[in-house]
């Protein structure tokens, strides 16, 4: 018979054992992902970077990110040389050595030119749609967290607008416009942070007089602007990436003008239709032809689009840690 000390060193040694397993299994997911994701950017910047960058100077195709999307034309002239150009240049080369010299033409839509359309589109989408949720957000937040009672109808409210979340999968998300599908992660977090800042700050203020909105103005925003603002890192990426509601709302695959050179001006931007790089991306995968050409177009506007993520990420974590830096609890 085993005496006590021998249980309780049995004990410990099986306890050690599933520690050790939950490690190891916790530890190869979390690698897994970060190998599966590495593969993915891997790719992505091994047919991407060529795109955008080249051996010689200025090492930028900088007609590729200010030339607006055009068709490219791959064709055969009478001496057998193979050219791809883009739809401007098709037509002077045809109106230089007429079209009786080309041979074997195959045309590529949205695979010419440039992506500086849906690059304008994008940034126009993303920030607009982020100022609004961040605006509307951040104000619903202050109401719920510091002026509503708690009860079921405000219960119900918090489960409303988080159920929102789910709506990017379904039929309702065609309609829904980018700053309501944002909105429930802006107003979440939001409400997170005006609730982790202390009590005592707001009952000290009120003590001295001030009201409940000074208050809120001056005690409680200034330290919840940090989660705040790390809300809008993550609105920002998942703006940028919504596909299915711009399709609907305010995407289009070709437009010939940026949005400010239409009719009306700088205000007739907000009404007119945008080039986006995720629709553009869709467009070139799923509804033209795969070749050479669509896939260096389609890697090439993927890779820049993760240079956006990164560059307005990037951004809202300097501002957010420089707020951080000048507060003091």
């Amino acid at each position: 018979m085993e005496n006590p000390e021998q249980l309780i060193r049995k004990g410990v040694h099986h306890e050690r054992l599933k520690e050790g397993l939950v490690k190891t299994l916790l530890g190869s997911l979390t690698w897994g992902v970060v190998f599966v994701a590495l593969l993915i950017f891997g790719r992505i910047c091994w047919d991407g970077l060529p795109v955008l960058f080249k051996p010689e100077a200025p090492f930028v195709d900088v007609a590729f990110l200010t030339e607006r999307t055009q068709t490219l034309h791959v064709f055969d002239d009478s001496a057998g040389t193979r050219h791809s150009l883009p739809a401007d240049q098709y037509h002077a080369w045809i109106d230089k050595n007429g079209s009786e010299a080309v041979f074997n033409e195959t045309s590529y839509s949205y695979s010419g030119g440039g992506i500086a359309g849906p690059i304008v589109g994008t940034a126009l989408l993303t920030l607009l749609s982020t100022v609004l949720a961040l605006f509307f957000g951040v104000a619903a937040a202050i109401y719920l967290s510091e002026y509503a009672k708690q009860g079921r109808f405000i219960q119900w409210v918090g489960f409303t607008y988080f159920s929102f979340q789910g709506w990017n999968s379904s039929l309702i998300a065609g309609s829904a416009t980018l700053a309501c599908m944002i909105l429930p992660v802006i107003i979440t977090a939001s409400e997170e942070s005006l609730k982790a800042v202390p009590q005592g700050f707001r009952e000290a203020s009120l003590a001295l007089g001030a009201t409940r909105w000074h208050t809120i103005r001056k005690c409680v925003l200034p330290f919840a602007l940090p989660g705040i603002l790390t809300s809008s890192v993550l609105s920002l990426a998942r703006a940028a990436g919504e596909t299915a509601p711009i399709m609907f709302t305010a995407a289009v695959a070709a437009k010939d003008t940026m949005p400010w050179e239409g009719e009306g001006g700088i205000l007739g931007t907000f009404q007119s239709q945008v080039q986006a790089l995720p629709y553009h991306i869709y467009t070139l995968a799923a509804r033209i032809p795969t070749s050479d050409y669509t896939q260096r177009a389609q890697y090439g506007s993927v890779f820049v689009f993760l240079l956006m993520i990164f560059l307005f990420s990037t951004v809202s974590i300097v501002l957010r840690n420089r707020v951080r830096a000048k507060l003091k609890w």
